[in-house]
């Protein structure tokens, strides 16, 4: 007890020590910064692992007479063995994953000085040691694992490289990741005409609990399932929404639900007709969508505010926010819709639509100069 009091007044005289608050946070940073490389370098060793437990499968399968069910049968005995040795987390599933994640990444190799590079034809491995050097492994795979059984799911190659070096100039958690593979954020930047501007956006994160109407409203939209041809009209447009309903959902988002078309309103003696009611889940409101066959203009704003005032006296049930209102159209120029949009009462938003994809090739070379000039802009 004597002890125990004089440590405790020890430690109470060593806290008025001048510059001690300053040594306690030195310290503690110094200790912070050790349990993150440590579970870092835990992450990359893991991820190896199964990237070499991947391979191992991969040339089981080649060895086998019958391909197909050998792999199967290897898969199988596998994972009943390696989960009454190890435990949960080798389910054939789980093993599958590991062989989809060798494949996605096969070029990835081992060279006899035991470095991972890229780039290079597969050599046989010396040792597993040297297979698992833990300062070599997060060179390799610097992402955790959950972020590339996540990017696994990316079919294209060229989308999945983006993601990857996305994730990690932004720092992006799985959840991050998700989001902005969800919503084709790949594709999204391709077609934006300010590539530096949607790839700055992507670095913001944002609370999961919380939902704007900007981040639910993507810009653009890609119609491409539509089919359309090289000339058409809006009522050709909204037909061709309709009959691809199910497809259109999906590109608004999850949270989307369609209420009606060509919903009539009546103000003073005159009838009006809204294309698309949709209603949001999250937002919890009303979503009125216009459809443009053209180029934005400020006119487009001003009818889009009378639909939102009816649609709040008229339509709004207890309980809901605001009506918002989402205009679709060919061309918007950014200047024209900040001038026309902001600071009106109603959410009011315009978004460009495309019905075909560009060349995607070109397109991606213009990505990757852009985000090789934002980066080159934070080393200085």
């Amino acid at each position: 007890m004597a002890q125990k009091n004089k440590a405790l007044k020890a430690a109470a005289k060593a806290s008025h020590v001048e510059g001690y608050d300053s040594i306690l946070a030195d310290v503690a940073g110094l200790l912070e910064s050790a349990r993150r490389t440590s579970v870092r370098l835990v992450n990359s060793v893991m991820t190896t692992t199964y990237w070499l437990i991947g391979r191992k499968i991969v040339e089981c399968e080649q060895g086998g007479q019958q391909r197909a069910d050998y792999g199967e049968m290897v898969v199988k005995r596998l994972a009943e063995d390696l989960t009454a040795r190890f435990g949960r987390g080798f389910k054939r599933s789980n093993l599958f994953q590991m062989k989809a994640f060798y494949l996605a990444y096969q070029d990835i190799v081992q060279t006899p000085s035991g470095l991972l590079k890229k780039g290079k034809s597969p050599k046989k491995v010396q040792t597993v040691s040297g297979q698992l050097d833990p300062a070599l492994t997060a060179q390799t795979f610097p992402l955790s694992w959950s972020h590339y059984v996540r990017l696994l799911s990316v079919e294209k190659p060229e989308a999945r490289r983006f993601y990857e070096a996305e994730a990690l100039r932004c720092g992006w958690s799985v959840r991050q990741l998700d989001r902005q593979a969800s919503t084709l954020f790949y594709e999204r930047v391709l077609l934006s005409r300010n590539k530096a501007s949607m790839l700055k956006k992507g670095e913001e994160p944002r609370p999961e609990d919380q939902v704007t109407v900007e981040e639910e409203i993507k810009n653009p939209y890609v119609l491409e399932f539509l089919n359309l041809k090289d000339e058409y009209s809006e009522a050709d447009l909204e037909e061709a929404l309709i009959l691809k309903l199910e497809s259109f959902l999906m590109e608004l988002g999850g949270d989307f639900t369609f209420v009606g078309r060509q919903r009539r309103l009546r103000v003073g003696d005159a009838w009006y007709r809204v294309d698309l009611l949709f209603f949001h889940r999250r937002l919890k409101c009303l979503v009125v969508i216009d459809l443009k066959n053209g180029k934005f203009t400020h006119a487009d704003a001003g009818q889009m505010h009378l639909y939102l005032n009816y649609a709040r006296e008229h339509w709004m049930c207890a309980g809901e926010n605001p009506p918002v209102g989402l205009i679709l159209c060919t061309q918007r120029d950014a200047a024209v819709a900040r001038y026309a949009l902001e600071g009106l009462p109603n959410k009011v938003m315009a978004a460009e639509y495309r019905t075909a994809l560009p060349n995607e090739k070109t397109l991606a070379t213009e990505v990757e100069k852009t985000r090789k000039m934002l980066e080159s802009r934070i080393a200085k």
